[in-house]
């Protein structure tokens, strides 16, 4: 059993690593909060997420096909193939849309059919995070940037400013377990119970943001567009909710795509002009790359398996 759970744990990192920018890139690379207590925050309440919440999003990803110990664990291989490469890249991407991607390219040539009906929510909810992301990044930073202001104290500004980066990264990082970690174990949970899927997956997001995420955590921060310390803050806020609220219906999203929209509803309401629209179209492209990256690697995987007369 161990060693089919062996890529999920390898997914795990590859998420962590590659998400850790998503939660705390902000606030870090503008000084806010250091990295080592960012990753040491974030990684815990990782776990707490998965552990209290990841069980609602595990059924979604239990429902979009049937999974033999087999097929499972080479979906989540090929997840977390194009994950690893991602990072390398430099590019946050999506965890949700890898997995899925992975998914169907596996049942191209396995017995087991898709749920279509489950995967068009899911797809329909990768559409609605980026717009949920602006929607909150833009009606936060309206709410409460004219009590902020009035603070006259810079002093007492940057108090509170890093209190509220510290709580809204904590927040982060329990949306993001209890969002995401659906993606890493989700296809196990009818061999291993939904339990023991939500600490193995945390536990493994968590260990990927303390060992690798520093190759990431600065490109949300400030390529997107240059955010003054408040506006990352908000930035993140934004971000959180969207995940949280998509945690609570149950469906995996990418804190990518919310972070990114986030990070530019918060822009628009802060009047900031100099979005990079390179680095986001990069980034857009990434995230149709991902699911088709995935699938093709799948693929692979399958006629591999194929070949030496493995069924799945």
């Amino acid at each position: 059993m161990f060693v089919y759970l062996i890529p999920a744990l390898f997914f795990g990192w590859s998420l962590g690593a590659n998400d850790a920018a998503n939660i705390f890139g902000p606030p870090v690379s503008s000084k806010l909060v250091k990295y080592r207590t960012a990753v040491l925050l974030s990684g815990l309440f990782i776990v707490i997420g998965a552990l209290l919440q990841g069980g609602n999003g595990m059924e979604t990803v239990r429902s979009v096909s049937a999974y033999s110990w087999v097929s499972g664990s080479m979906s989540v291989l090929a997840a977390a193939i194009t994950m690893t490469i991602m990072t390398f890249l430099k590019v946050p991407v999506s965890s949700s849309q890898a997995i899925i991607g992975a998914i169907i390219g596996m049942n191209i040539f396995g017995n087991n059919s898709v749920n279509w009906s489950v995967l068009l929510k899911v797809v329909a909810a990768w559409v609605g995070t980026p717009l949920g992301g602006m929607l909150f990044g833009f009606i936060s930073h309206k709410s409460f940037s004219p009590l902020f202001n009035k603070i006259g104290s810079i002093v007492m500004q940057e108090r509170i400013m890093k209190i509220m980066a510290l709580i809204i990264g904590c927040y982060g990082s329990y949306a993001l377990g209890a969002n995401n970690v659906a993606n890493i174990t989700g296809v196990f949970v009818n061999q291993i119970g939904v339990e023991a899927a939500t600490l193995i997956g945390g536990v493994a997001i968590a260990l990927g943001v303390i060992t690798f995420s520093r190759r990431v955590m600065f490109t949300v921060g400030k390529k997107i567009t240059p955010l003054d310390p408040f506006s990352s803050m908000i930035a993140i806020l934004g971000e959180s909710l969207t995940v949280w609220v998509y945690a609570l219906i149950g469906i995996p999203v990418s804190t990518s795509q919310a972070v990114v929209g986030s990070v530019l509803g918060t822009s628009l309401a802060a009047g900031h002009g100099s979005i990079s629209k390179k680095q986001v179209l990069k980034i857009v492209i990434a995230w149709i790359n991902t699911p088709l990256s995935a699938g093709l690697i799948a693929v692979g995987l399958a006629l591999l398996l194929k070949l030496f007369g493995i069924t799945f």
